[in-house]
Parts: structure tokens; C-alpha cells; sequence
């Protein structure tokens, strides 16, 4: 065989074996690099003018600056969030579609695993953490009750005499009182409402004897002389209300800790690269002044964390509540 034979055979085949390469792979274009060239949505699962809404609002418009492209915000309701959730869970994994994220994305599942919706990390990948807004233990400002201590101790010599309102079962109002509940071995009765306001009703009416109110709101009445704020459930004391006491300090209960907290996640399956533009994306969001500064008036303690802390975060959540609704043996209503 001639040395041009030899080279024509070779050349043969080499071009066979690059017939036997997809050519997606040479040609896939890097989307994560262009990302993102159109606009982004965030899905918020609860209705507009809420807490959610509002954090997921105030984050999103800076968002967009960050990214350069709109980030629009949409409500999709229904089914304690679910509804919004499994929206998501079945949107493409590129990043264009996100889930605003507070404390009912792990406990809904918890409380009722056949609802029709998906979370965790099955389902999901975190992209972001934003803060939290802690809620506030508040009676009447009839109550003779006047601190922490106090009512622990009207509730162990009156097992079940003292109730507190809740905007129903499973929210950060009811996990708030129950956790103490069961940190301090006191029983305490519920009284679910079926939303915040209808709750607040009847505790400025004293016709149930404490609450742990949403900070901002709780904040307005304490200031208006209408309720009295013992504690505050965050881990450390609250911007909103710096005078009062962690329930932690109060009731000398290290550990103590509940607050609606705000996040992001995406499609499980999203690019890390994609990811990693989002975080950076949030991140840079809530530390604008203007933005943080609008935070703080729905009460909120910003707390930014990262993908990978958030995802630990989360995991922790969830095996948290999974104890203390087991304990207290709460299911949907």
C-alpha cells in the first residue's frame, strides 16, 4: 500500500467516526452563558398584596436591574400554595422560571402529603434565601399578663385556659405558639381563623388571650397602645421592635426560633451556572439601600444566603417541622 492509499484510508476514517457524533453536541449553543436574553418569572403561590407578594416584588425589581432583563412577578393561588408550586415543578429547567419560597413550602407537604403539588429537593433546587420576617407574641393591652414568663406561668397553673389565634393551621402564627408550647411542656388551646385579619379581630377584642403576630403589623398596633408585645420569635431581636425581648432571652429557651422566612428555588435539573447568576442576581437585589430599606418596613430582617446555605437551610426546616407536627399530631383541616 502507497503512502497516499495509507492517508486516504486514515482520512476515510476519521470522517466516519466524526459521523457517529451527534450534532447537537458540536453545535449545542452555551445557553447558560447567554443567560438570560429574555424576561424571567417568578411565581409567587399566594395572592397579591401579601407578605409573599410584597418580599417577592420589592426583590424582583432590583433583580431586574442586576440581570439587565424584566423579572415579572405572578401570582398563581390555590391549594395552600400548591397550585404554584407544581407550576413550577413542571416548568423547563432553565432558569426562567422560579417559586418564591416561604415556611408552607415545607410544612404544606408535611401537613398533607396528597396535596396536589411538589416540593423539596426532588422536585426542586435552592436558588436563594432572603430573610425573614419574625412574629411577635402580643396579648390585648387589657391582658394583666405583662411578659414572657408571666403567661408560662398562667398557662401551667390553667393547663389549656389560654388560647391563641392563628391565620390557620400550619401558618408561622400557629407553628410560632406551638413550638413554645412544646419547648416550655405548657398547653396552650389553638383558635385557627381563616386568615390574619379575622384572628387580629378577635384579639384586640380579647376573646382570645395572645397571638404571635407578623412583626410589621404587630409593630403598628403595640405603637398604637391597642396590644402588648412580650417576645419576639426570631433568633435575634427584631429591627422592627428593638426594645423587645427574643422569646429565646425571655424564656430562657435557647434555640428558639420561628419567622416567615422568604427564599427562592428553581427546577430541579437547572444549569449551576444559571444558578449562580440568580444568587448573585438576589444577592445584590437586597443589598441595594433603597430595597433593604423597604424590607425593613414589612418588618423584615434581611439574612441573605447563598444556593448551598439556603438548600442546608431548608433541609433543617424541614426535619424540624416533621418533629413538631408529629408531636403535636397536627394534620390539615
Amino acid at each position: 500500500m502507497d503512502a497516499n492509499q495509507s492517508l486516504r484510508r486514515l482520512a476515510a476514517g476519521m470522517l466516519a467516526c466524526a459521523a457517529l457524533i451527534p450534532v447537537p453536541a458540536l453545535a449545542a449553543p452555551d445557553n447558560a452563558a447567554r443567560f438570560p436574553d429574555r424576561p424571567i418569572r417568578i411565581i409567587v403561590p399566594f395572592s397579591a398584596g401579601g407578605v409573599v407578594d410584597s418580599v417577592t416584588r420589592i426583590t424582583a425589581e432590583n433583580m431586574a436591574k442586576v440581570l439587565k432583563q424584566p423579572v415579572i412577578v405572578e401570582n398563581k393561588t390555590g391549594a395552600g400554595g400548591a397550585i404554584g408550586a407544581d407550576f413550577v415543578a413542571r416548568s423547563p429547567a432553565d432558569g426562567y422560571t422560579l417559586l418564591a419560597v416561604s415556611p408552607s413550602y415545607v410544612v404544606g407537604p408535611l401537613l398533607n402529603p396528597s396535596i396536589q403539588g411538589k416540593s423539596g429537593s426532588k422536585d426542586f433546587r435552592a436558588v436563594a434565601g432572603i430573610g425573614a420576617v419574625p412574629n411577635v407574641i402580643v396579648v390585648p393591652a387589657s391582658s394583666p399578663l405583662r411578659t414572657l414568663p408571666q403567661l408560662l406561668d398562667a398557662a401551667r397553673s390553667q393547663p389549656g385556659a389560654l388560647t391563641y389565634a392563628s391565620a390557620g393551621v400550619g401558618t408561622s402564627n400557629h407553628l410560632s405558639a406551638e413550638l413554645l408550647a412544646q419547648m416550655t411542656h405548657v398547653k396552650l388551646t389553638h383558635v385557627p381563623y381563616k386568615g390574619q385579619p379575622e384572628a387580629m379581630s378577635d384579639l384586640l377584642g380579647a376573646r382570645v388571650s395572645m397571638m404571635a403576630l407578623t412583626a410589621a403589623i404587630a409593630r403598628q398596633q403595640v405603637q398604637s397602645g391597642k396590644l402588648r408585645a412580650l417576645a419576639v420569635t426570631s433568633a435575634k431581636r427584631s429591627q422592627a421592635l428593638p426594645d423587645v425581648p427574643t422569646v429565646a432571652e425571655a424564656a430562657r429557651l435557647p434555640g428558639y426560633e420561628m419567622g416567615a422566612w422568604f427564599g427562592l428555588v428553581a427546577p430541579q435539573g437547572t444549569p449551576d451556572a444559571v444558578v449562580r447568576k440568580l444568587a448573585d442576581a438576589a444577592a445584590q437585589a437586597t443589598s441595594d439601600a433603597a430595597t433593604a430599606r423597604h424590607l425593613a418596613e414589612l418588618g423584615m430582617d434581611l439574612a441573605p444566603q447563598s444556593s448551598t446555605t439556603f438548600d442546608r437551610f431548608l433541609d433543617t426546616e424541614t426535619k424540624k417541622w416533621t418533629g413538631v407536627l408529629k408531636t403535636a399530631g397536627i394534620t390539615a383541616q
